[in-house]
């Protein structure tokens, strides 16, 4: 890696780091972008630069977020038998993320507010995928009722998407958790063939 590459990667990753701190922290709307730079120890043109601003900023720390967040469902998934108990696993899984004051506020409260339909889109690329092709492959191995799996793929994650938000803003988010994993359960349990 070229020393002007290195450096462009040193700065890249010092925002990402103060920006995901602070966003987890404060919020959004909370978070000052001199301060921010400040904690980087950069400046706002770096900022600026690089993402844009702070919404360009907050977009790549919602794409860090969504990968590390995909990464760790694949490995729940992984770590099991991967049939219809694996995917049921890894569907319980992103409701558990609904738990982490991280991601609450990063990508359950802040990024709706601000990316708006771009967080679907981010969304939707990252996770809509792998959810399609494994209930494709339930289907064909007869663990499922046969339906259009993208269709059902889209379902279902929309309906984990509002789960999650329902348990991140709820009074008491452990048991609205656990009231969701019984309900999830069930309505996972009703796709069995």
């Amino acid at each position: 890696m070229s020393r002007n590459a290195d450096r462009i990667a040193r700065t890249t990753r010092a925002l990402l780091e103060s920006a995901r701190r602070s966003f987890a922290t404060q919020g959004y709307a909370a978070t000052s972008m001199e301060a921010l730079c400040a904690e980087a120890g950069l400046t706002r043109g770096a900022l600026y630069h690089h993402f844009g601003g702070k919404e360009g900023l907050l977009e790549a720390v919602v794409r860090e977020i969504d990968a590390e967040t995909n990464a760790r469902l694949d490995r729940a998934y992984e770590a099991g038998p991967r049939d219809w108990v694996g995917f049921r696993d890894c569907c319980q899984a992103y409701l558990d993320l609904a738990l982490e004051p991280e991601y609450q506020r990063v990508m359950l409260r802040d990024a709706p507010a601000v990316l708006g339909q771009r967080h679907r889109e981010i969304d939707a690329a990252g996770s809509l995928q792998p959810i399609i092709d494994g209930l494709a492959a339930l289907m064909a191995k007869g663990a499922l009722r046969r339906t259009d799996p993208e269709a059902l793929a889209r379902m279902l994650n929309g309906a984990m998407i509002d789960a999650a938000l329902w348990i991140a803003a709820h009074d008491d988010p452990p048991a609205a958790r656990q009231r969701a994993r019984e309900v999830l359960d069930r309505l996972l349990d009703g796709l069995q063939a």
